[in-house]
């Protein structure tokens, strides 16, 4: 669904491969421009710090260059690595949207936004954040929203700055998958 180019949100558990899902397709599709390619927003720094790690080690064969940014680290390391050209951002809302108001981040060419753990970021009250950077985004894009839940916070979101032929990818099991699941 996601190489097809469709908007889509995706519903599962932690641990069932979503940074793979929405990061192999970005991959994929990416062309270096120069300009950022894709946004991930995390609702926290240890979620973006994992996320980005995880990137990494899906892009070694590629040229893409990633960033993690977040509040709690001099934001003038996070500046200069921009201006040096980054592919894929991965941040949290509030880190982002400060980037954005300091003219550094330009997201009017990105092909790709994700938001990943989006009901946690709502919980936290970034509904004004992610709204403000959604707005500043290419209108272009291809919209990703991943969720362990989905409230009708996520469904009023999505139906709002998703496009109309959005698709629903639900995984759902009885079982949580963590505990069955080797990582190497």
């Amino acid at each position: 669904v996601l190489l097809q180019g469709y908007d889509a949100i995706g519903q599962a558990q932690t641990g069932t491969g979503k940074t793979l899902a929405f990061g192999a397709p970005i991959l994929n599709d990416m062309t270096r421009t120069g300009k950022i390619n894709s946004l991930i927003l995390t609702p926290t720094r240890e979620l973006a710090v994992q996320v980005n790690d995880e990137l990494v080690r899906i892009a070694k064969h590629t040229n893409a260059k990633l960033l993690p940014v977040y509040g709690g680290q001099p934001i003038d390391r996070q500046i200069r690595a921009i201006k040096r050209g980054v592919d894929i951002i991965v941040g949290t809302p509030g880190r982002v949207l400060d980037l954005i108001r300091r003219n550094v981040i330009d997201l009017q060419y990105i092909n790709f936004l994700i938001l990943d753990e989006g009901d946690e970021m709502l919980d936290m009250g970034f509904i004004g954040d992610i709204e403000a950077i959604i707005r500043a985004s290419n209108k272009e894009r291809q919209t990703m929203l991943f969720s362990a839940t989905m409230p009708a916070s996520i469904k009023k979101l999505a139906k709002r700055y998703m496009k109309p032929d959005a698709k629903h990818i639900s995984v759902v099991r009885n079982v949580m998958t963590v505990p069955t699941v080797s990582q190497y």
